[in-house]
């Protein structure tokens, strides 16, 4: 099997010796992505909303820069700082998936790259 790297402008560069995601047959496998603006490189973290918002943004320009979408996420991982912010990252993170929702975990770390406080990693099939 072959394996490809996808890379879109329309997401933050990789800080690291990484791919933003790598097709593999028909499945997506996306790096995860914290709040990073793709222009100015800054981090939004003005609050956790805005701060999720601009992760899912992150996440849906690797999809399409890929030809997948939102619909076809099996699987997600999400990595919060701190566990209080779980309702508001759910909030902001349900209006991206319909029923059947993609398999998930939620887990706190000790720390994220940049010092964000939310980072969603996922994998596609088409």
């Amino acid at each position: 099997m072959s394996k490809q790297s996808i890379l879109t402008s329309a997401a933050p560069a990789p800080i690291g010796p990484y791919s933003q995601a790598i097709l593999a047959g028909n499945t997506l496998y996306c790096s995860g992505q914290i709040a990073l603006d793709p222009v100015s490189g800054e981090l939004r973290n003005s609050d956790i909303l805005t701060e999720t918002r601009q992760v899912m943004a992150n996440v849906e320009a690797v999809l399409k820069q890929a030809g997948f979408g939102f619909e076809h996420v099996v699987k997600t991982s999400i990595f919060l700082k701190d566990m209080k912010d779980f309702q508001a990252v759910n909030s902001v993170y349900e209006t991206y998936f319909q029923a059947p929702f993609p398999a998930r975990e939620t887990v706190q770390v000790a720390g994220l790259p940049r010092n964000a406080n939310v980072e969603i990693s996922i994998v596609a099939v088409k």
